[in-house]
C-alpha cells in the first residue's frame, strides 16, 4: 500500500527533534569559535605541524628558540615567538633632542620595540608598564624603544608622557608614521623584540602588562640566551 507525501503536506517535527537540531548547531557553532581561536597568534604558528594542542608545547628548532620558547605565557599568551629571526626593514625616527635615529643604533643589545601613538587607548594604559620595565632591566644589555607614530608632532606625544610622570623611557618619533607601514603593524600598539642583531625574534599586536612577572620572565631569557 503506498504512503506516499501529497506535496502539500507538511512534516511536523516534535520538540525533542528541534532540542536536538538546536544542540548541534551550538555545538557546531562553539567547535568553529574554538578552532578560530586555537589558530590565532601562536597556535597560526603551529598549525601545520601534526599532534601540536598548545604552541608552547612545541618547542621550535635551530634559531628559533631564542632562550624564550614556551615563555609565551599568562600576561603574553598573545606573544608570536618567531621560528626563525626576521629581517627587519629600515626605520629613520627622531629622539627628544631632535637627533635622528635608526635600529642599528641598539645593535648588541635586546630591543623591545613599542609601536604606540597618543590617540590609541590600549598604548596610553601600556605606558606606565614599559616605563618600569625599562626602570628595572634597560641598561648595556636591554633596552625599551618607544616609537610615537603620532602625526601631531613631538610635543602631544611629550605632553602626555609628561602628564603621566614617565621618567625612564625617551620618547621617539616618526611623524610620517612610515615605520608602522615597513614593520606591517596592523594594529596599535605593536611592540617587537629585537635579537643583538636587530632582527625580530617575537611581535605582539595590542597591549600588554609589561611589567608582570610573565614578562620579566620572558625578557631577562631573551637577555641571558639570545645571542
Amino acid at each position: 500500500m503506498s504512503t506516499k507525501q501529497h506535496p502539500d503536506q507538511k512534516i511536523k517535527l516534535s520538540p525533542v527533534t528541534y532540542g536536538t537540531a538546536a544542540l548541534v548547531a551550538a555545538l557546531a557553532g562553539y567547535f568553529a569559535v574554538y578552532v578560530n581561536i586555537r589558530l590565532s597568534g601562536n597556535d597560526r604558528d603551529q598549525a601545520s605541524q601534526p599532534n601540536s594542542v598548545k604552541a608552547v608545547a612545541v618547542k621550535p628548532t635551530g634559531s628559533g628558540a631564542f632562550g624564550i620558547a614556551g615563555l609565551n605565557t599568562g600576561e603574553l599568551a598573545a606573544f608570536v615567538v618567531h621560528k626563525t629571526a626576521r629581517n627587519v626593514p629600515p626605520i629613520t625616527f627622531i629622539d627628544d633632542s631632535k637627533q635622528e635615529h635608526t635600529l642599528a643604533d641598539w645593535k648588541g643589545k635586546i630591543v623591545l620595540l613599542n609601536l604606540w601613538a597618543t590617540w590609541c587607548a590600549p598604548c596610553r594604559k601600556e605606558m606606565p608598564d614599559l616605563d618600569k620595565l625599562k626602570a628595572r632591566l634597560g641598561g648595556d644589555q636591554f633596552d625599551v624603544v618607544a616609537l610615537s607614530i603620532d602625526r601631531d608632532g613631538f610635543d602631544k606625544a611629550q605632553k602626555f608622557l609628561n602628564k603621566i610622570k614617565i621618567k625612564s623611557l625617551v620618547l621617539h618619533i616618526d611623524e610620517t608614521a612610515k615605520a608602522a607601514t615597513a614593520l606591517k603593524a596592523f594594529g596599535m600598539p605593536t611592540t617587537l623584540l629585537l635579537n643583538r642583531q636587530g632582527k625580530e625574534i617575537g611581535r605582539l599586536t595590542g597591549p600588554a602588562e609589561w611589567n608582570s612577572d610573565d614578562a620579566i620572565r620572558l625578557i631577562k631569557a631573551a637577555i641571558a640566551k639570545t645571542p
